[in-house]
């Protein structure tokens, strides 16, 4: 249904007065979002308590008082779970807009949104970025058992440009009370298959307050990873029934451009200084090198922990995991490092390096599901596990885009470093590529030095890890710039025409200490335009 404008949509909505942002919303107890924001449009969207018809107002006004405000009627129905969606067309470059739904006598909370600037104008832009939440309880409790979700309350508070969510959005498979045995993911609470299981898990995130309010107070950029669906997914393992749930529940909750050729890759520029590239890493790529055991360790008999690392470096881990001393098969390396797999796929790959080639944005900044930069530690689900594509798409980059940036989640860590073409002597290394990543996260789920922990079977395991090999340089370690992996947290991104500035912060908002609180600063980082 088309938009009304003028006058005879003010009479459609005559009587129905504002609800200012943050206060209580009737009708519309999970919030409103904008998503997929540009020059131009907005992906808007709320879920209605009850079904039948809703209401958008939309306008640049704060008491929705403009002749040209925006209206549009739609239809909240189970079989979207009340959810409701519609992308508004026509919108001013660089403009600030509200907007708000009804449903009887219902009105939710104002939602507002900043359009991207012109793509020829020069403008700061500053947004923030983070994932991987759960807001499961332990059995028996209240609250959430890792934490409200503080780091999307210090999001708002940064008054960023919009701000991303960016992977496990929900976790299907929660990590409360899960076993992480020999690499092996055991979840304690029954996962989540189908799609009304899947909405469930939405709906419990979506009950904290602070996740509602970063959703409202700028545009957010949706993205999916693994737990959207199920851990390490790939649809060749785990089959189309689980991909075809994950997607239906993700579109419900979490607005996003999605299509059955391009999954949920796309782009978005914001003036002359940043276009954004959303690569999809789970619709198009192949099994995982682990597939059908080919690299399990024969101590295990579960997926070797490094099987790229060097013999000798695994040698003095072996202290800590005795399995490290077992050889990695030579079936395992080829798997790896196989030509034949792929992570985006070949039409999403040439999409992609055609168009991040053609941007003529000051930085590409690609916003990457999981690490390239070369860190060893299980690396079947990560770009490591698919070595072929890694190093042909980073040469790709190196020879022929300037300023480019990866940023990343996933890994429930922060990580700061060049994606290297190789790092050891026994490999070539180290070579760089002269292009960093930033991982950060989680929000709130087990830290990767919990997760080392639980696998080791030790408590000081993560900590060792992240200092005797992380933060140690070639030939020792990959030398990582900022090893934290033991804090909840977000990094801020500030991109001008000279410069992007990197600064990974805490949940309390606070820049924090490199090498899990034992080193230096973490940041900011400073990457010059070339």
């Amino acid at each position: 249904m088309r938009f009304r404008t003028g006058a005879a949509a003010l009479l459609a909505v005559a009587g129905l007065a504002a609800v200012p942002a943050g206060a209580a919303a009737k009708g519309f107890k999970y919030g409103v979002t904008a998503s997929e924001v540009s020059s131009s449009s907005a992906l808007v969207w709320t879920r209605a308590d009850k079904t039948g018809k809703v209401t958008l107002d939309l306008s640049s006004d704060a008491k929705f008082g403009n002749s040209d405000d925006k209206h549009k009627t739609l239809t909240a129905s189970k079989g979207n779970d009340n959810t409701v969606q519609t992308t508004v067309r026509g919108l001013t470059s660089g403009h600030a807009y509200r907007y708000r739904f009804h449903q009887g006598t219902g009105t939710s909370a104002v939602g507002r949104f900043t359009t991207a600037p012109k793509a020829n104008q020069s403008k700061t832009i500053k947004f923030a970025f983070s994932g991987d939440q759960d807001a499961q309880r332990a059995k028996g409790k209240s609250k959430p058992f890792y934490n409200n979700f503080e780091v999307f309350k210090q999001m708002v508070k940064e008054n960023n440009a919009f701000n991303i969510n960016f992977g496990d959005t929900i976790y299907s498979d929660t990590e409360v009370g899960a076993k992480l045995s020999n690499g092996q993911f055991q979840p304690a609470a029954p996962t989540a298959t189908t799609v009304a299981q899947k909405w469930a898990k939405y709906k419990q995130n979506l009950a904290l307050g602070n996740l509602q309010a970063v959703r409202a107070a700028a545009g957010m950029y949706n993205h999916w990873d693994d737990h959207e669906f199920i851990n390490d997914f790939t649809r060749a393992e785990n089959g189309p029934t689980i991909y075809n749930a994950g997607v239906k529940a993700f579109r419900s909750y979490m607005p996003v451009t999605y299509s059955g050729q391009k999954g949920i890759y796309r782009s978005f520029k914001w003036g002359s200084n940043a276009e954004l590239f959303f690569l999809d890493e789970r619709s198009f790529r192949s099994p995982k090198a682990s597939a059908g055991g080919v690299c399990n360790n024969p101590d295990t008999n579960a997926p070797d922990l490094a099987p790229t690392a060097p013999q000798r470096v695994r040698n003095t881990f072996a202290i800590v995991t005795p399995s490290l001393a077992r050889p990695v098969s030579q079936a395992c390396l080829d798997a790896i490092h196989n030509p034949n797999t792929t992570m985006l796929g070949s039409a999403q790959y040439t999409r992609f390096t055609n168009a991040v080639k053609a941007s003529t944005a000051k930085f590409k900044i690609i916003m990457n599901e999981t690490p390239i930069q070369m860190f060893y530690a299980l690396p079947y689900d990560r770009w490591e596990g698919y070595e072929a594509e890694r190093q042909k798409l980073l040469t790709f980059l190196k020879n022929n885009v300037k300023n480019v940036v990866f940023l990343t989640t996933d890994t429930h860590a922060n990580m700061y470093n060049d994606a290297r073409f190789s790092t050891f002597p026994e490999e070539g290394g180290p070579v760089n590529s002269g292009i960093n990543e930033m991982v950060t996260g989680p929000v709130a789920t087990m830290t990767f030095t919990k997760e080392i922990n639980n696998v080791a079977g030790r408590d000081d395991a993560g900590d060792l890890v992240t200092s005797a090999f992380f933060k140690q340089p070639p030939p020792d370690g990959p030398g990582m710039v900022c090893a934290n992996t033991n804090v909840f947290s977000y990094t801020e991104v500030k991109v001008t025409s000279k410069a992007v500035t990197l600064t990974p912060k805490d949940l309390n908002g606070k820049p924090f200490k490199d090498n899990n609180g034992k080193g230096g600063p973490c940041g900011p980082f400073t990457i010059p335009a070339q």
